[in-house]
């Protein structure tokens, strides 16, 4: 495979029904598209898979079962094996086994998210019919790495995974499997219409256009995005005007002035928010063993410890710190009141974290101890229980200018500050310094760093960004002394 050509790499998730959703959809792929298609099924351990063979009797591209190291090449499908996992890495397909110290075992989310991490805006994700949610994790990946996304409409024999999809709001296309590939092949062949690199470097109509756009979802949405990164924003405008088959930006503005939906669906595309419950495992280990304790030490019995998740997305991560500090609490046998205020701009998400109900697939990184004790099987659901939820306080909140919360422990502000710009990084750095109290921890996300802040923090973990505050710079006191929280 040519790194240096545009290659996208199409993973197709399907489970119960799947077949004859497979069967519709390569029936309708036409010859010589230079895609690749990895299909990820979930397959009985116990019998041999004939669907190499079941396959290409509807299409004429070759279909193999993949092997270790199997390179991806144009045209093509590839199947998983039978009791195996699979990854994409340096765009090879790498077999693993089922994991042991987990009960549940999702094979679409695993393949979806390496897709993503291996393949960028040139991933393509879609989720056919099954049971379950396997995939709903994956699709997330996949749109934070400005991918494409599809899932099959109600012509679903088993509606379960295809509705999981749709239910993140993260899904491009809903179509039946016979109508996606002529739209797969429209979108890959629409050509980039906005120009590269910052938008005032751009020509001066196409600068006044991305401004009344800025202008518009101010208006709709009570969010600025003019100092987020230009080249994210950029590039989710592009993709939107892709998915809807508009060639100009002019033309593209002039839509969204008429529909709500895309101005909703747009402003999502901009706040796609990929969380879960411990996210990073090493880190959260981190945290209860270093943190966690040195947070409870420095508290009396009488003194609240308080915890802020700015950009909280559907609440994964709050709950995440709630039972570590629950298990601390029941380990040590040092109880204290917890409480955890998750904000967030998108108030969908917020509803979604609010509710504390989660697909199963959103619980596959959470050990089997900490679901039998903290979650209550509904369904194909989870929910979180009362005693964690009463812990987390969720609401609407805009860090960059609304006031913020004052005299806290612990702020954990994940993967936000990337997509700001310089500026506006600066904005919110100061503002957590105003927010902590001394000796308070500060964790970012892997690619983030305290900048102009730093001298103001130790370093406590630095692969994990694990920072504790030393005292207030004069540019936090300053803010300090106008708000109270």
């Amino acid at each position: 495979m040519d790194a240096s050509e545009e290659h996208y790499i199409v993973g197709i998730g399907a489970s119960a029904g799947g077949l004859e959703a497979l069967e519709r959809f390569f029936s309708n792929v036409p010859e010589g598209n230079s895609l690749a298609y990895v299909v990820i099924q979930h397959l009985s351990p116990d019998f041999r898979s004939h669907m190499v063979e079941l396959l290409s009797k509807y299409t004429t591209m070759p279909v193999y079962e993949a092997e270790d190291g199997t390179e991806v090449q144009r045209n093509p499908v590839y199947l998983i094996p039978r009791r195996k996992n699979m990854i994409l890495f340096q765009g090879k397909l790498y077999l693993l086994d089922h994991p042991k110290e987990r009960g549940l075992n999702l094979p679409i989310d695993i393949f979806l998210e390496s897709l993503a991490r291996d393949q960028g805006e040139h991933a393509v994700g879609i989720i056919l019919s099954g049971t379950g949610s396997d995939g709903a994790r994956g699709i997330r990946a996949i749109k934070e790495a400005g991918g494409l996304v599809m899932a099959q409409d109600d012509t679903a024999r088993f509606d379960g995974m295809p509705r999981s999809a749709i239910a993140t709001q993260l899904v491009d296309y809903v179509l039946p499997p016979e109508a996606m590939p002529a739209n797969l092949l429209s979108y890959i062949r629409h050509p980039h219409v906005l120009p590269e690199g910052v938008p005032h470097a751009a020509a001066p109509e196409s600068e006044v256009q991305i401004e009344k756009l800025f202008a518009i979802l101010r208006d709709r949405t009570g969010v600025d995005f003019t100092d987020y990164k230009p080249n994210t924003v950029l590039r989710r405008i592009e993709r939107r005007m892709t998915v809807n088959n508009i060639d100009t930006l002019s033309n593209y503005v002039k839509y969204l002035q008429y529909s709500p939906e895309e101005t909703r669906v747009l402003f999502k595309e901009f706040l796609i928010g990929v969380t879960r419950f411990f996210r990073d495992a090493e880190a959260f280990d981190y945290l209860a063993v270093e943190a966690i304790p040195a947070l409870f030490a420095s508290k009396s019995r009488q003194s609240p410890i308080r915890i802020w998740v700015p950009g909280c997305s559907t609440g994964e991560e709050a709950y995440s710190l709630a039972i570590l500090c629950r298990e601390y609490m029941e380990q040590s046998g040092q109880y204290r009141e917890v409480k955890i205020f998750a904000t967030d701009i998108d108030r969908e998400a917020l509803e979604t974290a609010s509710r504390g109900i989660y697909p199963e697939s959103a619980l596959a990184d959470i050990t089997t101890n900490r679901l039998q004790d903290y979650f209550l099987k509904r369904g194909d659901t989870f929910e979180v229980l009362r005693q964690l939820r009463s812990m987390v306080v969720f609401a609407y909140q805009n860090v960059i200018k609304d006031p913020p919360f004052s005299r806290m422990d612990l702020i954990s502000c994940r993967n936000m500050l990337i997509y700001l710009q310089p500026s506006l990084q600066r904005k919110v750095l100061s503002t957590f310094q105003f927010s902590l109290n001394p000796g308070g921890y500060l964790f970012l996300g892997s690619s983030e760093s305290l900048g102009e802040t730093g001298s103001a923090y130790s370093i406590e973990n630095v692969r994990w960004k694990v920072f504790r505050f030393q005292g207030w710079s004069p540019f936090a006191n300053k803010y300090r002394c106008g708000w109270r929280g």
